[in-house]
């Protein structure tokens, strides 16, 4: 399997082509964007997947580019502040710890350039038909080809995993949990914080990046599935106006920003379960076979030590079920941590679980 074709280009993506070109294999990502994907959410790296960004040699690129938040706040629906906290974040856990909090789309610019030379990027391009046993893929402009391997790194609503394993419903898991996020200036002025106004179901925020110089919002409410199209950006702006229609504090200069940006993200929380991520010449990494959900703070961790740990056994010549047989402890216990989050952010009592207790649950060969 030296000729390996990657769907998607955001994290998972281009740290399995580092990987597999460290290997010695021929790598091709596509990605349906025109380019890198703007927009999301300061995500973290934390535990063994800051041993794959040391191995990477990127440590200093992700420091460079961190996000530095001093605490957070909640105030009320006036604005009067409820309380504060300088040990933690909403977003990042504990101030001050070995952990990166670092802007999604910073991450995967810092991959592609780090890929960008040794890949064969298709951009605005898309997977139409897989032959998972003989490695022929369709794709809806460039000509078809064939590959030894196809990896579906394509996140929650997969291509790849539709195609080659079925239907999305088969193996989705909704969490009763909608989150927007999206970029606005930093109208409030804040300096390295995080405030946030919570109102029954429903909750938002905002919280500074890029010196201050930025400030990206979030917006989210607890409901039932809803049965939405992941593509379809307009329908949840109208169900986030009439959820918040009433809200005080900044809430309808959120709304006027949400209209105005344009990278808005809206998604349901929700986990993607499988008992085998692989099938024939395909298999899948990241969100795309074993999304935690937000909740679990770790999807990025397990989609930066999941293209290590396929890479590495591919390279010792384990193969896929090698692959399966490392990540798959560490899969689920980051979503079973995801669940146990769920409950105490709708109970609110007692201290919330550590993700400490999963993100070093899985050790690391030295395959390079």
């Amino acid at each position: 399997m030296r000729n390996v074709l990657i769907s998607g280009a955001s994290i998972a993506g281009p740290a399995l082509a580092f990987w597999l070109n460290r290997h010695g294999y021929t790598t091709t990502i596509v990605e349906r964007a025109p380019g890198i994907r703007p927009g999301g959410q300061a995500v973290d790296v934390r535990g063994t997947a800051l041993t794959v960004i040391e191995r990477m040699g990127l440590m200093r690129e992700l420091r460079e580019a961190a996000v530095h938040m001093e605490g957070m706040s909640f105030v009320d629906g006036e604005g009067a502040e409820l309380f504060r906290d300088t040990s933690a974040t909403l977003t990042g856990g504990v101030i001050d710890n070995p952990d990166i909090e670092i802007l999604r789309d910073d991450l995967a610019g810092i991959l592609y350039e780090a890929t960008r030379g040794s890949t064969r990027y298709l951009f605005d391009d898309t997977i139409t038909a897989i032959d998972a046993e003989t490695g022929h893929v369709t794709f809806e402009k460039h000509a078809p080809e064939s590959f030894d391997l196809i990896v579906g790194a394509d996140g929650m609503h997969s291509t790849v995993r539709r195609l080659a394993f079925g239907p999305e419903q088969r193996y989705l898991h909704h969490l009763d949990t909608y989150l927007a996020v999206f970029s606005t200036p930093n109208f409030l002025g804040l300096d390295n914080w995080q405030t946030f106004h919570r109102h029954d179901d429903r909750m938002c925020g905002l919280y500074t990046v890029r010196g201050n110089r930025e400030a990206r919002a979030v917006m989210g409410f607890f409901s039932p599935p809803l049965g939405l199209d992941h593509r379809d950006t307009e329908t949840p702006k109208r169900l986030l106006e009439e959820r918040f229609a009433a809200d005080g504090w900044v809430v309808p200069r959120l709304l006027e920003e949400m209209r105005a940006a344009t990278d808005f993200h809206f998604d349901a929380m929700a986990q993607i379960r499988m008992d085998s991520w692989s099938t024939g010449r395909v298999t899948l990494i990241g969100d795309a076979g074993y999304c935690g959900s937000p909740l679990s703070g770790q999807g990025t961790s397990m989609a930066l030590v999941g293209a290590y740990v396929l890479a590495g056994e591919l390279a010792a010549g384990e193969g896929l079920a090698g692959y399966e047989k490392v990540m798959r402890p560490f899969s689920e216990a980051n979503q079973d941590f995801a669940l146990r989050m769920n409950v105490w952010q709708r109970n609110q009592e007692g201290a919330p679980p550590s993700v400490d207790e999963v993100s070093a649950l899985i050790t690391l060969n030295d395959y390079v």
